[in-house]
């Protein structure tokens, strides 16, 4: 080993020595090992499937956290697992909701919130996952760890090509803004309490795919929380009081989420209203005048641009 492979070599070790530290790696390695003996107790799963289940959970997160730090070979590599390790979320390894917002072009902007839905249906049949819709422009993914595997996938999606609602062909650029929420467990939207009047509800009716089925009274509803601004809305379920508390359930994980982002442990300190993140793009679906579709975060692009949207995304989600 020459010179300076050496002095790398000694540099990166000591960097992971002290991050292991900071992380406390070495009892994440001892709990894990308890957690394996734990999971293998037949004894366990006879007398509480619950708690088993939970515990295994906790072992895959654990067992792929260390995998994760015994596989860093660059200090590239290190700063970006130390900033994972550091943001992560405890609600990873859940379902998800995902909800497209169209942004300003009419129907250009909403045909391609429609796109990105079907892409993301197609995914999740691709991964085995079922779903289903909460409104128009949600969609909920039932793989236990959809949330971990697609959280990424939030921020502003742009889309170029001719469009077929413009008698010219002219080409037109639209976006759309991906966000991801976890799909919560009862026991977390119980700890969320929302004082009554940080609350508004609106009412509507509802309707089926494409408008189709209006119902003739007002079960949909809206659930707007007044402090930030944050609204969420339900309208698959056939009651009003059903709707209500689905739509109570994507407000709280939204909350939880800006929460985490703010670093507050306290829902009443969150008082500054919040809007769409409509920053950068993440990433961009050229459909004219070449085929194209780049992340612009990582740098993964592919000219197949029909199989992204068929939902075949391993590429783009294996690069994060």
């Amino acid at each position: 080993m020459n010179k300076d492979k050496k002095e790398f070599s000694e540099n990166l070790d000591k960097l992971k020595k002290l991050l292991a530290e900071r992380l406390g790696i070495e009892e994440k390695r001892r709990k894990l090992r308890e957690l394996e003996f734990e999971v293998s107790d037949s004894d366990l799963w006879q007398n509480n499937k619950i708690l088993a289940e939970a515990k295994v959970k906790e072992f895959g997160i654990s067992k792929n956290l260390i995998e994760k730090f015994d596989a860093i070979d660059s200090v590239e590599k290190l700063h970006r697992f130390e900033v994972e390790a550091m943001t992560g979320s405890k609600y990873e390894f859940l379902p998800s909701i995902i909800s497209v917002y169209p942004g300003a072009g009419g129907k250009d902007a909403e045909d391609w919130a429609v796109i990105l839905l079907k892409m993301y249906e197609k995914y999740a049949t691709y991964r085995g996952w079922g779903f289903s819709y909460i409104d128009d422009f949600i969609l909920k993914i039932k793989g236990e760890d959809s949330y971990n595997i697609l959280r990424k996938e939030s921020g502003v999606h742009r889309l170029v090509r001719i469009s077929p609602y413009d008698s010219k062909k002219l080409r037109h650029t639209s976006f759309a803004l991906v966000e991801v929420l976890p799909d919560l467990k009862k026991a977390d939207v119980d700890k969320i309490q929302i004082p009554e009047k940080d609350i508004k509800f609106e009412f509507s009716r509802s309707s089926g795919p494409g408008g189709q089925n209006v119902n003739k009274v007002e079960t949909a509803v809206k659930v707007v929380h007044l402090p930030t601004g944050l609204t969420a809305s339900s309208q698959s379920c056939r009651s009003q009081a059903q709707n209500r508390e689905q739509a109570i359930n994507i407000l709280k994980a939204k909350i939880i989420k800006l929460m985490e982002v703010n670093r507050e442990t306290e829902i009443e300190k969150l008082k500054t209203k919040t809007v769409p993140e409509w920053g950068s793009q993440i990433r961009s679906y050229v459909m004219h005048p070449y085929k194209l579709v780049k992340d612009h975060r990582t740098g993964v692009e592919t000219a197949k641009i029909d199989e992204v949207l068929d939902g075949r995304l391993d590429d783009f989600i294996a690069s994060r």
